[in-house]
C-alpha cells in the first residue's frame, strides 16, 4: 500500500476541481484505495483550498486509531524500529500508517524522502501505508501538515499511525502534542549520559527505547535513563516511563516494545488520560488553524495601506509596537 508521494497516481491526478471529488476520494480512501489516500494527503500538505472540506469529511472518523510517535537523535535506529513495529503489529493484524518526515534543504526545500527506501518490506502489504513528508523548515521534528495527515490515516481505517520525526535535538519535542504514546530512541555512545539530565526531549518520552543495546555502554545508558526517572516526582497512578532494549536491526527486542505500548496505551484508558491528550491535540490544532489564518490575512494588510502606516508611525516614535499591535488587532476583527 505504499505510494509514490502522491505523484503520478492513476485515476486521481490533476486538482481537485469540484467539491464532489472530495467525498468521493474520502469513500475510495476508506475502501482502501492507496492512491485516495496518497492524493488526501497531497492535497493536506500543499494547503488545498479544499482542506476544510476534507476535515470535515474525515471528521466522522477522528480519533480511532492509536498514533504512536517516534523520535530520538540522528543514527539512534528509527527508521529500522519503525519497519520492526510494523512487521510485529501486522502479525497481530493490525492495519499500519506510517508518517516518516524527513528533513528539507534550507535552499531547495527539497527532501530525499529515504524512509520509504528504508521500509520497503511492507511496500506489497495491502496493510500498510507509508508516507514520506517533507519537514519544508518547520521547526519541531515534524511538518506543519502530519496532524490532518493523521485524520487520514484514520480516515483510512488504520488502526495503528506511526509517525516518525526527523532526527531531533533536545527542544524537537512537537510529536508529544501529537502522539497517544511517544517513543524516544537512544543508543550507547552518543552522549546520552550527559543528556539525561538535561531538560527536553528526553521529559517528553512515554516509553525509552535503548536501541543498538549490544555495543558497549548500552548498561549504563540504561542506568542512566533508569535515575533519570527515578528524580522524578510522580503521584499515585500517574505513569512511570518504561525503559526497553532492543537490536532493531536484528528483531530482537520489538516484541518488548510493542507490550510496552500496550501498557501505555491501557494506562491511557484506565486514568482518562487518552481523552485529556486528545483534546489538547485538538485544541493546538484549533489555535494553529486560527493562526495561521490571523497570519494569511495579515499578510493580506502589508498590500495596502494599513500595516505600513503602522510600522512608519512605530519607526518614527508616534506610536508604540504594543499600541500599534492592539490596533492591527482591532481591523483583522472586524
Amino acid at each position: 500500500m505504499n505510494d509514490s508521494n502522491g505523484k503520478g497516481l492513476a485515476g486521481v491526478t490533476g486538482p481537485v476541481r469540484r467539491s464532489r471529488d472530495v467525498p468521493m476520494l474520502v469513500q475510495r480512501a476508506r475502501d482502501g484505495d492507496p492512491r485516495a489516500v496518497a492524493r488526501l494527503i497531497t492535497l493536506v500538505e500543499s494547503g488545498d483550498e479544499t482542506l476544510p472540506e476534507i476535515a470535515a469529511a474525515l471528521a466522522p472518523y477522528g480519533g480511532q486509531a492509536q498514533v504512536v510517535g517516534l523520535t530520538g537523535s540522528p543514527g539512534v535506529g528509527k527508521s529500522t524500529t519503525t519497519n520492526e513495529l510494523v512487521r510485529a503489529l501486522r502479525a497481530r493484524g493490525r492495519r499500519v500508517g506510517v508518517l516518516a518526515i524527513d528533513p528539507s534543504s534550507p535552499f531547495t526545500g527539497g527532501a530525499i524522502l529515504g524512509d520509504r527506501v528504508r521500509m520497503q518490506d511492507h511496500a506489497t502489504d495491502p496493510g500498510v501505508y507509508i508516507r514520506s513528508m517533507s519537514s519544508r523548515g518547520h521547526l519541531g521534528g515534524l511538518s506543519a501538515a502530519t496532524p490532518q495527515a493523521v485524520r487520514v490515516l484514520e480516515g483510512a481505517g488504520c488502526d495503528v499511525v506511526l509517525v516518525e520525526t526527523v532526527g531531533v535535538g533536545q527542544a524537537e519535542v512537537e510529536v508529544a502534542s501529537l502522539a497517544d504514546t511517544t517513543l524516544v530512541l537512544l543508543a550507547p555512545g552518543m552522549g546520552d549520559a550527559i543528556q539525561a539530565v538535561k531538560a527536553g526531549i528526553l521529559e517528553i518520552a512515554d516509553i525509552f527505547v535503548v536501541n543498538k543495546a549490544d555495543r558497549d555502554g548500552a548498561d549504563a545508558t540504561v542506568r542512566d535513563i533508569q535515575g533519570m526517572i527515578a528524580l522524578g516526582e510522580r503521584g499515585p497512578g500517574e505513569w512511570r516511563p518504561q525503559v526497553v532494549r532492543s537490536v532493531a536491526a536484528r528483531g530482537e527486542g520489538i516484541d518488548d516494545i510493542a507490550a510496552a505500548i500496550d501498557k501505555h496505551r491501557g494506562w491511557l484508558v484506565e486514568h482518562d488520560e487518552l481523552r485529556r491528550r486528545r483534546e489538547a491535540r485538538a485544541a493546538a490544532e484549533i489555535e494553529a488553524i486560527a493562526l495561521g489564518a490571523l497570519r494569511a490575512r495579515i499578510g493580506s494588510l502589508r498590500d495596502g495601506t494599513h500595516l505600513p502606516t503602522l510600522a512608519a508611525e512605530v519607526a518614527s516614535g508616534a506610536t508604540d509596537p504594543y499600541a500599534a499591535a492592539d490596533t492591527l488587532l482591532a481591523q483583522l476583527t472586524r
